[in-house]
């Protein structure tokens, strides 16, 4: 049982590192695609623009909502379709989506390893510091001079990409204003944002930040989640408003379809709920 539990393990780290293997044939939805040169990450990167319905019928800004993982054959349709159903429903103000297409996956959403089993799967890594940067210092200047943007922004990301949201949150907390993370893979690195929550949220800037983070039935996910909860039980700073949801019936490979409506409603919309 321990090794077919190992193989699983070794597996999902695969799968988690790569570009994920489950097809969805979603309506791909009207959008810009744009290319940056980025200097932070030493390439071009395709991103994909979504605009809400309204977006040309008013003078208005919007908030703009940032997904890694957010190519055309990745997960920008179903968020994008998922966010103008729930716009023309009212349950969430129009919001700009902006996806981020892949490249080198694990090495843009990982940070520094000590363990040597990452390194094994996850083989070019610590790319995060410099994919962050490349989001906020020439994606969003990208986005901000291109389209009617506010000043409010956040990101939304599942496994690695959850990971990154996640490491974002805690060591540049400033860079977003909401967080939404499903599944995160918080075993990287020994599991080192969990083991340092603490002491990072000790740290955190005097600013209204809302987390939304979610946990499957996945064992090396479940533990780690259900840890930091406990963390933000003991130690959330006062302007932290966060939620977490413990997902037990789902799988690491539904959890981000079946929670995305909850999870955009509940932080999307302004103020604590």
């Amino acid at each position: 049982m321990k090794k077919t539990i190992f193989y699983l393990f070794l597996t999902t780290l695969t799968i988690s590192c790569k570009n994920k293997a489950i097809v969805y044939d979603d309506p791909i939805p009207a959008h810009d695609s744009l290319t940056i040169s980025s200097t932070f990450v030493k390439e071009d990167r395709v991103i994909n623009v979504w605009r809400p319905p309204t977006y040309e019928q008013t003078s208005d800004s919007f908030p703009v909502l940032y997904m890694p993982d957010g190519g055309i054959k990745e997960d920008f349709p179903h968020i994008a379709n998922t966010l103008s159903k729930l716009i023309e429903e009212k349950k969430i103000a129009p919001f700009i989506l902006v996806g981020i297409e892949n490249t080198e996956r694990g090495r843009d959403l990982t940070g520094f390893s000590e363990a040597e089993y990452d390194k094994q799967y996850c083989p070019v890594t610590d790319g995060a510091k410099d994919f962050r940067a490349f989001i906020s210092e020439e994606l969003m200047p990208t986005i901000n001079g291109k389209y009617k943007t506010t000043g409010r922004k956040g990101i939304i990301g599942e496994s690695l990409a959850g990971l990154f949201v996640m490491e974002t949150f805690f060591l540049k907390p400033e860079t977003f204003d909401f967080y939404i993370a499903m599944d995160p893979s918080l075993w990287w690195n020994n599991q080192y944002l969990v083991n340092n929550a603490g002491a990072l949220l000790a740290e955190f800037p005097d600013k209204d930040i809302k987390l939304w983070f979610a946990g499957s039935n996945a064992e090396d996910i479940f533990r780690a989640t259900r840890s930091v909860e406990t963390v933000f039980q003991n130690d959330a700073p006062e302007r932290l408003t966060w939620k977490y949801s413990d997902e037990p019936k789902e799988e690491h490979h539904t959890i981000f379809r079946a929670t995305k409506e909850k999870a955009l409603i509940w932080t999307l919309n302004e103020g604590p709920l």
